[in-house]
């Protein structure tokens, strides 16, 4: 029997975080119907086939987050839709109506209750214990997350970053997020997505994870064993609208009106 013996991490969140990316040969395409099998150009839609389990867990999430979300319009009710014909669009409908009437703390309020919906009792404390803030720790998630979440950010990689002065492989780069891609909304990416999900892992997990979105390509990179900084110090706090592509834009203000309230 072997004992792996991992010494503990201090983290402190550093200015910058230099970001290597590997070869091609290492991306997880999950599914991209594109005949170049890499996601569409800025400005157009990638098309996906979607199989069994990413219905399945798109299914899950909507069904999970139907229960917080304001009334649909009419045709559109994923309550009247049998347990398959869920698909991404309805996934990001669903995320839309939860937005509504809450401000930016109670959705990401929201996102927490429907994340610890999905676990085990303990499960927090148990990751805990099997995951302590470790290089290895970081690692071993990162390359988790590539396999795990393609069916909602489409296809991703594992990058080498820098964390304290220390080069290790637990970045993962999603090459056009596919949840912000069909939203065209900022503030879902930041209320929906790139908060709960850094604070789920930095304080029920005690795992620090930095999520780092390009608005400009809709990349982003995921830092695990990264501190995240406080919102009003996060560049992300204060980004603009997608004026041209979301519905709930509001093209007269210089940041998006939905990381305000």
């Amino acid at each position: 029997m072997v004992v792996l013996s991992f010494q503990p991490v201090q983290f402190r969140p550093p200015q910058h975080l230099p970001l290597h990316r590997p070869s091609a040969g290492n991306v997880i395409r999950c599914g991209i119907a594109e005949p170049s099998g890499e996601p569409a150009p800025l400005g157009q839609k990638t098309r996906y086939n979607d199989g069994f389990f990413d219905r399945a867990f798109m299914t899950l999430f909507a069904r999970k987050m139907e229960k917080f979300a304001a009334s649909a319009k009419a045709g559109t009710d994923t309550k009247k839709k049998g347990w398959w014909n869920l698909d991404y669009e309805s996934f990001v409908d669903v995320s839309k109506r939860v937005m509504q009437g809450r401000s930016r703390m109670q959705q990401q309020q929201v996102v927490r209750e429907v994340l610890l919906s999905m676990l085990p009792p303990g499960a927090p404390a148990q990751f805990r214990k099997l995951f302590p803030p470790t290089k290895w720790a970081a690692e071993f998630n990162a390359a988790l997350t590539v396999p795990f979440f393609d069916w909602l950010v489409g296809p991703s990689e594992v990058i080498e970053v820098e964390v304290n002065g220390v080069k290790q492989r637990s970045g993962v780069h999603i090459k056009k997020c596919r949840y912000l891609e069909n939203s065209g909304c900022v503030g879902m990416c930041v209320n929906m997505c790139k908060i709960p999900t850094q604070d789920f892992f930095t304080n029920e997990f005690g795992l620090p994870l930095t999520m780092i979105p390009n608005f400009e390509d809709m990349s982003c990179d995921m830092v695990y064993g990264q501190v995240p900084p406080p919102f009003e110090e996060d560049p992300v706090s204060k980004q603009p609208c997608f004026p041209d592509i979301c519905s709930m834009a509001n093209p007269s203000s210089n940041v998006c009106h939905k990381l305000q309230a």
